[in-house]
């Protein structure tokens, strides 16, 4: 058994696959969450995966105290991968207090209790967004950080700022943030994978929903933009080849791989797809079709990012191995599976 990690929103969409591949790894796990965004029984899926269930607490990490007394109970927790945030772009234009306080008091707490709890390392869940829309494309690690465009995007920049002045303040722990593209997908499973509570503000999911006939049909924000065919252009990542890097991420921390206290990747496949084409390769991959309509660009959004991974493919000796097509086929025997299940 390798060492104990602590994994902050662990049952949501990435953290509950990157809790499958830790305990792969051999890692053991205590996963804690508020379920705001997702459901106590993804705990079911990861021990059918992994044969193993993690150590699971009800938890806010906006509760200091009680984050205490979780790390005061579970002794020898050595690494922390930090996934818990709202992470909605539109919702945070619309709700920006409740964004700043969840987004960044919680990572305040964690980093406060860290060096008391002998933890060495964090991992950080930051994004794309960071970049604003840059300069040149694809975006590597030294591409400057923008004016955010939406709340949400603010709260990863200041974030990372927080971890950054921490690391350089001289506290005995590292960090490594990964600046994740558009994850999207399931497990191969189909045991977890993206479901949101209520209306989902992520594209795969609407998607999903809408080709099972749950929703009426998908919203394509703008078809007015500098692309192909005028909608936004994104890198969409495989989850599973996400949550692997991870694992990488938190090996690396703890074996002293580096004698850097803190490091940043870019997580992407290096390949832009517009929304549009997105719709088309779904439909060619399941043979459903997909209801959509052009409407309005939405605030906040950025018109065209995809990554240049090849720091985290030198450094980290990470590759994104997962075809779009072939995700996107995992999107849909998830969405199936939960219909099976009568879930939704």
């Amino acid at each position: 058994m390798k060492q104990k990690i602590l994994v902050t929103g662990g049952t949501g969409y990435i953290g509950s696959h990157t809790v499958v591949e830790l305990q792969a790894a051999g890692y053991e796990v205590v996963i804690i969450d508020n379920l705001s965004n997702s459901n106590v029984e993804v705990l079911d899926g990861i021990e059918k995966i992994s044969g193993i269930r993690p150590y699971f607490k009800e938890l806010d990490c906006n509760d200091k105290a009680g984050l205490s007394l979780l790390l005061k109970e579970h002794p020898g927790i050595k690494g922390i991968i930090h996934f818990a945030a709202s992470k909605a772009v539109g919702e945070s234009v619309q709700m920006p207090l409740p964004y700043y306080r969840n987004n960044i008091v919680t990572l305040l707490n964690l980093l406060e209790l860290m060096p008391e709890a002998g933890i060495k390392g964090i991992v950080f869940s930051s994004s794309c967004t960071v970049y604003g829309q840059p300069d040149v494309l694809p975006v590597t690690e030294d591409a400057p950080v923008k004016p955010a465009l939406s709340p949400y995007g603010n709260t990863k920049q200041i974030n990372e700022e927080i971890i950054r002045d921490t690391i350089y303040a001289g506290v005995p722990f590292k960090s490594i943030i990964l600046r994740y593209f558009n994850p999207i997908g399931a497990h191969p499973s189909a045991e977890i994978g993206e479901l949101p509570n209520g209306v989902p503000q992520n594209l795969i999911p609407f998607l999903t929903q809408t080709a099972i006939g749950i929703r009426k049909e998908l919203s394509v924000f703008g078809d007015d933009y500098d692309t192909v065919d005028g909608s936004c252009v994104r890198d969409y990542i495989n989850v599973v080849d996400l949550a692997k890097a991870h694992v990488i991420a938190m090996d690396r921390m703890l074996s002293d791989k580096s004698d850097d206290k803190l490091e940043v990747f870019n997580l992407g496949t290096g390949r832009g797809v517009t929304v549009l084409e997105l719709i088309n390769a779904f439909e060619k991959s399941t043979g459903v079709k997909v209801p959509h309509k052009i409407v309005g660009r939405r605030e906040g959004d950025i018109e065209k990012v995809w990554a240049n991974p090849e720091h985290a493919n030198k450094v980290l000796g990470w590759t994104a191995k997962e075809t779009v097509e072939d995700t996107l086929v995992t999107a849909w025997n998830w969405q199936k599976r939960l219909r099976e299940k009568g879930i939704q």
